[in-house]
């Protein structure tokens, strides 16, 4: 059995840690990562189930794809928000 001290890619990795970054600011790059630490960790005669791994990966892209649609409704008020503006300013200034 592996010990958390053979995580050691983890721990050496280039990327410095981010003051104030906890684990709701992780992106598909963070995924990534650990996926591939995942990959080199696990034992060849006991790997990782393909469909929990396909169920990871889904989860992951789900998620991905409601943060940017939350995203583009963000900008979508915001363009909405100017445009009130300017027809309350064209309407009072009538």
């Amino acid at each position: 059995m592996s010990s958390i001290t053979s995580l050691s890619p983890l721990a050496t990795s280039t990327a410095a840690p981010v003051a104030g970054r906890d684990w709701t600011d992780l992106g598909q790059a963070d995924f990534i990562k650990l996926l591939t630490v995942q990959m080199q960790q696990q034992d060849p005669f006991d790997p990782v189930d393909n469909k929990e791994m396909l169920a990871q990966m889904a989860q992951f892209s789900s998620l991905a794809g409601t943060t940017e649609m939350g995203d583009t409704l963000k900008a979508i008020e915001a363009k909405l928000d100017t445009l009130s503006q300017a027809l309350t300013a064209s309407s009072q200034e009538n």
